[in-house]
């Protein structure tokens, strides 16, 4: 296929997500305005925003890349999730609740949603990583795990909405009727409990796509390592956000949907929805090379930042906890604006030096070159203020510049004492 061809398929897959995209903006209003009040999911919406990321950044790589495989899979993750989060959602929401019977087959459609996910979520966490930067496999050890990967999600995506069962517990969503699952096949029954069997082989085949990122990386020089550096800094930031938000989600008992839920932890779901944008715009760039040696810099002020943030919080509810408690037990006062404005006192004041500390912690520990450079350069910063020999002075020099910038050469030329300049 030719690259302007490519370039115009891209284009036009593009076009389609973009319609689903609409049609799920659309379905969402229906619903919002539905005569018995039924308001959609927020999260749905905020996680269909997010999505939209995918095909966005998958037709800029396809176009300009079309022989690169991991722009048609950002274009495949979006075309996915778009119909799966947005049109199919809103579809079957919109003919079981907000205008019940006004849709032909919502049951249908509600069956082959129970699957739909599996592209979505397998497609990022399998191919994107396993092909990623330049859609080949780390090399061909590799491709028994491709293979497999490929035969999970295609068996799970096929089995799933043929599994007999009642519609609800197939597709998974509170609201449906406990009426049988109109694809169900009665001869699948005796293996229904195989799609078990082959679930767990999902995360097992993710694992394996992160083990090949890894070993990619390991291998990896110059360029194609700090294209790597960008997709893990993007997945990995989502990760972190995503599993945070989950956790508090879980010790809160909240479902996610806005509903009777702190509006703190309603941020932190929606904030953890949307870091799903750093995936697709984190290998844009490294793909796209757009500012691509900033990376370093990037992942330094995030290890740095979030790691003071975690630690000023902890310093703030420990210092509200503990402060309080001590008020309330000499005061008998159940008021804490004491140990608040304390803590807040004691973080402000413990800002400047704990950023301090953790930045030499991080160059230490993530950037022993940068830290050992720095070293060198105040060692021989004392030197410069006791000597004044020059021929001392020159081998130190050149011994710095060798030590920090390593240079394939190192020479020092002096201009002779009375030389014209």
């Amino acid at each position: 296929m030719k690259d302007r061809t490519a370039a115009r398929l891209a284009w036009l897959a593009f076009g389609v997500t973009t319609l689903a995209f609409v049609g799920a903006v659309g379905f969402s209003a229906l619903n919002a305005m539905g005569s018995n009040g039924f308001d959609r999911d927020p999260a749905a919406a905020v996680m269909g925003l997010a999505m939209l990321s995918f095909p966005i950044v998958g037709v800029l790589v396809a176009s300009r890349r079309p022989r690169n495989a991991v722009g048609w899979i950002l274009l495949a993750i979006g075309f996915v999730w778009e119909f799966t989060i947005g049109v199919a959602e809103g579809y079957i929401r919109y003919a079981y609740v907000t205008d019940p019977g006004s849709l032909p087959r919502p049951d249908v459609v509600a069956a082959l949603y129970s699957s739909t996910w599996v592209p979505g979520v397998g497609l990022i966490g399998t191919f994107l990583i396993l092909l990623f930067p330049n859609g080949r496999l780390p090399s061909q050890r590799w491709r028994p795990l491709a293979w497999l990967s490929a035969v999970v999600l295609i068996v799970l995506t096929v089995a799933m909405p043929v599994t007999p069962g009642t519609l609800r517990e197939v597709a998974q969503l509170p609201y449906l009727p406990e009426t049988p699952n109109p694809l169900g096949l009665d001869a699948l029954r005796p293996l229904k409990g195989a799609v078990y069997v082959i679930l767990p082989l999902l995360p097992l085949c993710i694992l394996g796509s992160a083990a090949g990122l890894i070993a990619r990386f390991r291998r990896a020089h110059g360029k194609e390592r700090l294209q790597l550096k960008w997709l893990a800094f993007g997945a990995g930031l989502t990760a972190v956000l995503y599993l945070t938000a989950i956790t508090f989600s879980v010790a809160y008992d909240s479902d996610w949907s806005g509903s009777d839920t702190a509006l703190w932890l309603t941020v932190l779901q929606n904030v953890s929805l949307l870091s799903f944008v750093l995936i697709p715009v984190a290998a844009g760039i490294a793909i796209l090379k757009y500012r691509l040696y900033d990376i370093d810099l990037i992942i330094n002020r995030a290890l740095v930042y979030g790691g003071l943030s975690a630690a000023l919080a902890a310093v703030y509810v420990g210092g509200v906890l503990g402060i309080g408690a001590v008020a309330r037990a000499v005061t008998g006062q159940a008021s804490n604006d004491v140990a608040v404005a304390a803590s807040t006192l004691a973080v402000a004041s413990l800002f400047g030096p704990l950023r301090r500390g953790v930045q030499a912690f991080i160059d230490r520990r993530f950037y022993r070159h940068k830290y050992d450079a720095e070293q060198t350069l105040a060692q021989f910063a004392a030197t410069l203020r006791d000597k004044v020999e020059l021929g001392s002075l020159s081998g130190e020099l050149l011994g710095v510049v060798n030590s920090t910038v390593q240079p394939s050469h190192a020479s020092l030329w002096l201009r002779p004492p009375g030389a014209p300049p």
